[in-house]
């Protein structure tokens, strides 16, 4: 893989071994993954009100025979105006669970489909001394990023945040907290180089 500067420019190359990002793409559990990480965004708390919530007699409005009327039941049903909801919504939990190394697996066979299909920039370093989002922007065009891109760091930077929160479709996470959920809701992800080689396990000579 080439390792450009910040503009654009290649300065230096790195060789990437399949087997250290799982060796294959596991596309079954990449999508356990990405429905795991969805489910979780679910705030789930919409709710309505059923027919024993609603205000209001259980009593029969009136006799079933007899008045002329269509038989009716008490004002709380679902049929009459300010009655229960017939099926009425309740909050739940949308929250769902995998094992660690399931979820390692699928983080890194997110990764690895990228590389596959070309979708990961890895670039020398990203030093911002205070917050300017045309900068980053400027950055951003020199690597040839037009579309979403996920931006990995190896460690939490303010300056960097701070430059690329108000851009639209642009994320930046240490690589620590990647997954595959949001890896693969971006269709780039640009990557230092630092970063990867901790994500690989090596140091900063390349040894592992």
């Amino acid at each position: 893989m080439a390792v450009y500067n910040i503009d654009g420019k290649e300065v230096d190359s790195l060789k990437v071994d399949e087997s250290a990002l799982g060796g294959l793409v596991r596309y079954p559990l990449l999508k356990q993954a990405i429905v795991m990480c969805q489910a979780n965004k679910r705030v789930g708390t919409a709710a309505t009100k059923g027919r024993g919530m609603v205000v209001g007699s259980g009593r029969k409005l009136f006799r079933q025979k007899g008045t002329g009327f269509a038989r009716v039941g008490n004002r709380r049903t679902g049929k009459r105006v300010g009655g229960g909801v017939t099926f009425a919504k309740v909050a739940r939990n949308f929250h769902k669970r995998m094992p660690k190394k399931q979820r390692r697996l699928a983080r890194d066979s997110a990764i690895l489909a990228k590389l596959l299909s070309n979708n990961v920039v890895v670039v020398d370093a990203l030093n911002f001394e205070k917050p300017h989002t045309n900068d980053f922007v400027s950055i951003l065009s020199n690597l040839k990023i037009e579309r979403s891109c996920l931006v990995a760091i190896s460690s939490v930077d303010e300056n960097l945040y701070k430059s690329a929160r108000n851009i639209q479709r642009v994320s930046v996470m240490p690589v620590a907290q990647l997954n595959a959920g949001d890896i693969c809701n971006h269709s780039k992800m640009l990557i230092t180089y630092e970063a990867l080689l901790s994500l690989l396990g090596r140091d900063e000579t390349g040894q592992n």
